[in-house]
């Protein structure tokens, strides 16, 4: 008897996937596109300087801080060591010439931090506002 030769599993057709790639590229082109020109492009106003007569005028001048130093030996005002009452003086007369100076005070980093606030304290109380914590 002759048996008739079966056939090898047919082979799988291949999938060409250029042309589905060329018609996603061509649709996300297409939303791109769509996407640029809906979005409304908003920018920032901004003033040229133009005429150096028109222009504003500078700020005036701001005094130079009263920096106090308070280090482990103690406090320093202008690098000279001070006492506490004599730093309510000088900080009365540097408010009172210069109203809208500051006062900064700059602690070493070895000076324990409750010193730092109890300084810091006394001198609110004399400049209110005025008075700030200067870091490194």
């Amino acid at each position: 008897m002759r048996f008739k030769h079966q056939r090898q599993a047919a082979s799988i057709p291949e999938v060409n996937l250029t042309p589905m790639l060329n018609v996603m590229m061509g649709i996300l082109a297409f939303f791109v596109m769509i996407t640029m020109l809906l979005t409304a492009q908003e920018g920032v106003q901004v003033e040229l300087p133009g005429n150096p007569d028109t222009a504003p005028s500078p700020p005036p001048d701001i005094p130079e801080p009263l920096i106090v130093n308070l280090t482990t030996q103690g406090i320093l005002l202008n690098q000279q060591p001070i006492a506490d009452t004599q730093l309510e003086e000088q900080m009365q007369l540097y408010l009172a010439a210069n109203p809208e100076g500051t006062i900064a005070l700059q602690p070493e980093l070895d000076v324990p931090y409750d010193r730092v606030l109890q300084l810091l304290s006394q001198m609110s109380a004399i400049g209110g506002e005025q008075v700030s914590l200067a870091i490194d």
